[in-house]
């Protein structure tokens, strides 16, 4: 079936209406109308061919939110009318130890929402920037917030639980201390989920103007990072630092803060790396520098289930889809608060 899209033909040519086809729905396919997308900085980097091997045309969007419009003859979770989400993954090989284990996020085979490998045209996934979208059911999430909100809620699919991961993998809970760097689309998603969570948060940023908007998202303190003298107020005391900037600076400086035992989780994905950190800054007090990438599918329904019983939904801006090339631009400097959302009801020819 044919239907309106917005993507890039090349990585030098600005985002575009187009035509796409949606298989029509298997025996275990969900078809999902979709209301709103969250766009990702991933988004960019992969339509300008940032990260390597983009396949075009390339249609972006892994934070998608919808009705469910119709279901195979074997879906047994979901029927038309339901309200569903589909984050980053649509596929997996469904038989190894993390697809086994629900960590569908860490299989070698698994496959993106888009610029992923598929049988259906044109041979690669054409993610949420669109009209609709046809997902097997394993990949579908229920969506219980209040109808209201789901524009709010279509970040949670990736900003989300790329947040919530970490914070529940090292345990984050009353009695730890947990710093977030960086205020923007995923530092303020971890901030109020570690906050609901029940920590001691602190919220590290090298904006001045930014501590009054840190503490209004659950932020115990906040920390200017550039400042050297509240930087060293915090040494040797966390349990758990999220860094969710994606650009390269100096890692040194957080790991410092951490205490024993203590883990420096990057979620961020920078274009090109980090300066390698100082090695004695860690085998002097057994710190980590570890990664984490989103969530399996049980765990994001569960991060959903948290944020719909807890309130928490993503700070978001509405923008038309006609609008998505000077989100871009917006995004590139920092000049949103803090996701962007595309209506799909403007995705129109």
């Amino acid at each position: 079936m044919k239907i309106k899209a917005i993507g890039a033909f090349s990585a030098t040519q600005p985002l575009e209406m187009m035509d796409i086809t949606r298989r029509e729905p298997g025996p275990h396919d969900v078809q999902i109308e979709i209301t709103y997308c969250g766009v990702c900085h991933s988004d960019i980097h992969q339509v300008r061919a940032e990260w390597a091997g983009t396949l075009y045309p390339c249609v972006p969007g892994h934070e998608i939110v919808g009705r469910v419009v119709a279901a195979g003859e074997h879906v047994k979770q979901y029927q038309p009318g339901d309200l569903v989400g589909v984050g980053c993954i649509v596929d997996s090989c469904k038989a190894c130890n993390d697809c086994e284990e629900g960590l569908e996020n860490y299989c070698d085979n698994m496959v993106g929402t888009y610029n992923g490998p598929t049988k259906d045209e044109p041979g690669h996934t054409l993610g949420g920037y669109s009209q609709q979208i046809v997902v097997h059911e394993r990949y579908v999430l229920r969506i219980t917030h209040p109808e209201d909100q789901l524009a709010a809620v279509a970040p949670l699919l990736c900003a989300g639980i790329t947040t919530y991961s970490p914070l529940r993998h090292w345990q984050a809970g009353p009695g730890k201390k947990v710093g977030v760097v960086g205020i923007g689309g995923l530092g303020h998603m971890g901030i109020k989920l570690a906050h609901a969570m029940g920590a001691h948060v602190v919220a590290f940023t090298t904006s001045e103007s930014k501590r009054e908007a840190a503490k209004a998202l659950g932020a115990d303190e906040v920390v200017v990072s550039r400042n050297a003298d509240e930087m060293a107020a915090h040494a040797k005391s966390f349990d758990l630092i999220l860094n969710t900037v994606a650009a390269p600076h100096n890692l040194d400086i957080f790991t410092t803060l951490l205490k024993r035992d203590g883990t420096l989780t990057l979620v961020g994905a920078p274009a090109t790396p980090h300066d390698s950190p100082e090695v004695f800054n860690l085998i002097m007090k057994r710190r980590a520098i570890a990664g984490s990438m989103i969530g399996g599918i049980p765990e994001t329904q569960e991060m959903l289930d948290f944020c719909a019983k807890h309130g928490i939904v993503a700070d978001i801006e509405m923008i038309r889809a006609d609008q998505i090339n000077e989100a871009y631009e917006r995004m590139l400097k920092g000049d949103v608060h803090y996701r962007f959302v595309i209506d799909n009801a403007t995705l129109t020819a």
